[in-house]
Formats: structure tokens, sequence, C-alpha cells
């Protein structure tokens, strides 16, 4: 199955936009700024549920009240979503539901040219990142951290307001323990499933026998629920002082070691890059082992980015899915 064609109004810059779609590569090709993302990002929406880059109030065009996106694959399947300001619907099955119904979701492998920075950045946009495949990967994940995000909104403004006592926080620790413990060890899992796959992954790229581990970097490995309720309870009187929680999986990081070194710095750019697309491989590698199906692959000006030495790597790895690439140039491949 692939996507056939995909339609947008009033979405982001596009009063209206129509892409029929082949089923190996479609190019896009436009000037920077003129809307080339958005239409990834509404392939996106309709295949995963949610934007990868806003919210739904900052995707609505300038001076309209709705956005509405259609997407149309091959074998008749449609769905849709209509955001009007003050809620988002999805049609899909000829059913209307909030969200977009885990049956009507397809694999997904988006590479943004931010994801090429993977290997330095913040522990924040590593986290991003890898909480990103890690909801491709696992149907639970979202929704564990979307209740541990909640849980964590609330316990820091708890620890703002004035005299708040001990008993207050309970049901927040409550909550940070069992979703946090949950994501920790769910983390864990799937970076070993990602390293099992690396290093030959990475070698049939680069072509040689240097050594990249992808590392989970948390104070909290293999801890239980009651474990990270007791350190929570045992933190309190520091989080009250500083005004924020000040341990937990909202803090862990993701670095790559290469050849036992920190591959920020050791690793040079070409290195760097093909950890990147080994890491885009395995992604799909994963999905296809989880759904029986191919992803589809959304690549965003990555191809720029890219020796032709990669970008042919990138293409023979990817030459049986289905690819949506947008450029400002024409690209060869």
């Amino acid at each position: 199955m692939f996507i056939e064609s995909i339609d947008l109004v009033n979405f982001r810059n596009h009063d209206t936009y129509h892409l029929n779609c082949n089923p190996d590569v479609t190019l896009i090709l436009g000037a920077n700024g003129c809307g080339k993302t958005s239409v990834l990002e509404a392939i996106y929406i309709l295949t995963r549920g949610k934007s990868f880059r806003a919210t739904d109030p900052d995707i609505i065009k300038r001076e309209t009240d709705f956005y509405r996106i259609s997407l149309q694959y091959n074998n008749g399947e449609q769905v849709s979503a209509t955001y009007d300001q003050t809620k988002k619907t999805f049609i899909s099955y000829d059913k209307k539901t909030r969200r977009l119904p885990v049956k009507a979701k397809h694999p997904v492998v988006l590479f943004l040219p931010s994801d090429l920075n993977l290997v330095s950045g913040s522990p924040s946009r590593h986290r991003d990142y890898f909480d990103r495949v890690f909801s491709e990967l696992d149907n639970n994940y979202t929704s564990d951290l979307h209740r541990y995000e909640k849980a964590l909104r609330q316990r820091n403004e708890l620890l703002k307001s004035e005299h708040p006592t001990k008993p207050d926080f309970f049901s927040w620790n409550l909550l940070l323990a069992r979703y946090g413990s949950s994501i920790s060890a769910k983390r864990k899992e799937l970076t070993s499933l990602i390293n099992q796959q690396l290093n030959p992954t990475y070698h049939s790229i680069a072509e040689n026998h240097d050594d990249v581990v992808l590392n989970y970097v948390t104070e909290l490995l293999d801890i239980t629920e009651s474990q990270y309720l007791k350190l929570l309870e045992q933190n309190l009187e520091k989080d009250l002082y500083l005004g924020h929680t000040s341990l937990g999986i909202h803090r862990d990081d993701f670095k790559f070691t290469f050849n036992q070194s920190d591959a920020d710095g050791s690793a040079s750019r070409g290195e760097t890059r093909s950890i990147i697309l080994a890491l885009k491989f395995i992604e799909a590698n994963l999905l296809r082992t989880k759904t029986g199906e191919n992803p589809i692959i959304l690549l965003d000006d990555v191809f720029s980015e890219l020796d032709n030495t990669r970008r042919k790597c990138l293409v023979n790895n990817f030459k049986n899915h289905q690819v949506i690439i947008t450029s400002v140039e024409d690209v060869t491949y």
C-alpha cells in the first residue's frame, strides 16, 4: 500500500495544495519557505496522528479559521483531519474520532536536516528525537510519556506554590514513578535493539570497522516503580528549594560513542553523517519487523547535506519503500 495523493486547505502558507504521489519516489521541488516541509507535516499527521513540529493553532493559515487535510491510499483507504480552532477531528473508515485510530496509522521514517546534528546538541534535542522514534516502535510509549509530562507539570507548579505540604505531592509522585519507570524500561529496551544493528549497519555504509554505540544516559537505570517513588520523596526538600523536579526521566540523555570516545568531537562530519544514516536504516528495519510493512520514508531537504556516496546509500536502502523527498533543487538519486 502507498499514498496516492494528499490535499491541503488553509494549512500553513497553503490556501489549497494537491500532490499526486508515485509508488516509489516523489520529489517536491521549491524554494525555501514555499511550504515543502508543510506537505510532509500533513502526511505525518494523517499517518501518525500529530505534527512533528507544532500544535494545531500554529498550523492554521493566518486569517482563516480552520484547516483541512486529506490523504488517499492506492487501496481506496482515505483519512482526513480538520481543525476548527477548538478541536481536531479525524475521519477514517467512515467514522469521526478525536484521535487517529491505531488501525489508521501507518509506519513512517522521518528524516529532517536537524537529525544530522543529533550527535551533538542538547539532551532535550536528543530526547525529542528518540521519543519520536520510540513512539513509532511502541504503541504505549506516547501515552505513557504524555501522562508523565502532565504529572511533571503539575508537580512543578505545586513546588512553586505557597506552603505546599508533603501529602500534596503523593499523587503526582505516584504518577511520575509509574510512568517514569515504564518509560525508562522502554528506553533501555529500544536502545538495546538499536545497538544490536548499529555496528553492522554503520560498517555497510562507511566500509570500515569503527565501533559505534548508542548510550542511554540516565540516573534511573533498571529502577522499579517503588524505588522511583522513594527517590522522589527523598528529593522533596531539594525540589522545594529549587522550584522544580530535579530527578526523573525528563533529564535522560542519549549519546553516541565512536571508538570508545564521545562521538561529539571524535567523529568527523562524514562519520557523523554515516552514524545518522545507519540510525535511519535501523529505524526502518525495526518498523518493518513490528508492522510487517515497509514504512513510508519522508526526507526533508537532506540530500543537500549528503555527499554522492551517502545519497546512493540512502536510495539503495530505501529502494523498496515509498519515498517522498523535498528539495530546493533537482537531485540525483
